[in-house]
């Protein structure tokens, strides 16, 4: 199974268009509603998980090892 953030937008987009459907009432209605919470509970989740790899991509890149010279503005004394 291959899902993008493409794919979870447009998940998103239907279940707002499912949401705004007026000849929904009642049970369907609140099964509805019950639905759009889950899908914006694992949304979150989805979303989250891909900022934390973000930012862990972002360390790995930027870390500095026994080879990194140090930009001349950060050596000091000049």
């Amino acid at each position: 199974m291959k899902n993008s953030l493409g794919d979870l937008n447009n998940h998103l987009f239907a279940e707002m268009e499912r949401l705004s459907d007026e000849d929904l009432k009642g049970d369907d209605l609140e099964a509805e509603i019950k639905r759009s919470k889950a899908v914006t509970a694992v949304a979150g989740q989805i979303i989250s998980n891909g900022h934390l790899l973000l930012k862990a991509m972002q360390f790995a890149d930027d870390k500095w090892d026994a080879e990194t010279t140090v930009p001349r503005m950060l050596q000091g004394g000049e």
